[in-house]
């Protein structure tokens, strides 16, 4: 790590952070709950995308007991959309075990911190020193690139060191939410603001071409084209989910019937295994929606399919469940339904 001025660059950063900060609600609290909440939210999800979602589940859960007495269903349904559920799980399991251990609290020291579900050492970074004022490093994404353009580092040893010498003593919290913030707004991966960056004059690479990395390149994952049929099934105005395996991808969460099938035939597929021998009055394509899970690149044709009264009681299994349109909302979907659902209105807006 170069030889240059810590304190400096510390006084610079949290002048410029009070000074340019973005208004996020949960910057608005030093509640360690909340905290936890956001930092959770925000791990591999962007932030005006997250920030409905915080204010929703803050409402529906204000404290560890209330995470802790809800249902695992509701949790879900208030998350769906956001993706990557398991952190979702994780969250419930948490306050179980803050619940019936730690005082539902969360503790203020790392190690029982890291031991939580989902509290790896980045949130227990951010916990500790935003809720409660330690100075404990909270390296993310954006940390990371902030500190290898800075010190011209690499490798994450080095720059967890450099975060670990570099984080203020007096101020923590705002010091660590600045470097997340410079890396998200002035340093960014491609076209850096350098001429709005307040450490400019401490960087190792100001003004010297191409930045580094913050990590060596990764092959990119290979990704597959998938077709995605989906029945959205209606009976007297009721629509029929299924509930996916508690194993898999999108695991435990409602749907629309379909999935995967490589049939030419998508509608066909779908009455020769979701829909077998089920009596309909009605099918028509309504449209076709895009979506993209783990490493499928999905191509979703999307039916209507009215069904004859008799259907209904073929589908008594807990599995499988008929809601009004108004009741979807309160159930864990997964994304593609909720756009699969959209995609229902909007074609139901164009024809009368």
């Amino acid at each position: 790590m170069p030889a240059v001025n810590l304190a400096a660059i510390r006084r610079r950063l949290l002048s410029w952070y009070e000074t340019h900060k973005r208004d996020l609600p949960w910057r608005r609290t030093s509640d360690p709950y909340a905290i936890w909440i956001s930092e959770t939210m925000l791990q591999q999800t962007q932030v005006s995308t997250v920030i409905p979602y915080y204010n929703r589940f803050m409402k529906a859960f204000p404290n560890i007991e209330a995470l802790d007495r809800a249902p695992l269903s509701q949790v879900l349904a208030l998350w769906s959309g956001l993706g990557y559920y398991r952190r979702a799980e994780n969250l419930k399991k948490t306050a179980r075990i803050l619940a019936a251990r730690h005082g539902a609290r969360l503790p203020d020291d790392a190690k029982n911190l890291s031991a939580l579900p989902g509290i790896g050492d980045y949130s227990a970074g951010a916990i500790l020193s935003i809720a409660f004022g330690k100075p404990h490093p909270a390296v993310d994404g954006n940390t990371r690139r902030v500190l290898a353009r800075l010190f011209l580092l690499s490798g994450e040893r080095k720059l967890r060191d450099a975060a670990l010498r570099l984080v203020s003593k007096s101020s923590p919290g705002k010091f660590n939410q600045g470097l997340m913030e410079l890396g998200s707004v002035v340093c960014t991966p491609k076209n850096p603001r350098c001429a709005e960056c307040p450490v400019a004059s401490s960087c190792s690479t100001y003004g010297y071409g191409p930045r580094p990395s913050t990590r060596p390149a990764r092959k990119a994952a290979q990704t597959r084209a998938v077709t995605w049929p989906l029945a959205i099934a209606r009976c007297h105005g009721k629509l029929l989910l299924r509930r996916r395996t508690a194993e898999g991808i999108l695991a435990g969460l409602w749907e629309f019937p379909g999935g995967e099938n490589a049939s030419p035939h998508p509608f066909q597929s779908l009455f020769e295994g979701h829909l077998a021998g089920i009596e309909n009055s009605g099918a028509r394509a309504i449209g076709e929606i895009s979506h993209a899970i783990t490493n499928r690149r999905i191509r979703a044709p999307v039916f209507l399919v009215e069904l004859a009264p008799a259907a209904q009681a073929r589908f008594d299994r807990p599995s499988w469940r008929w809601v009004t349109p108004a009741a979807l909302r309160h159930y864990p979907t997964s994304s593609m339904t909720r756009k699969a659902f959209r995609l229902l209105a909007e074609y139901e807006k164009s024809h009368p």
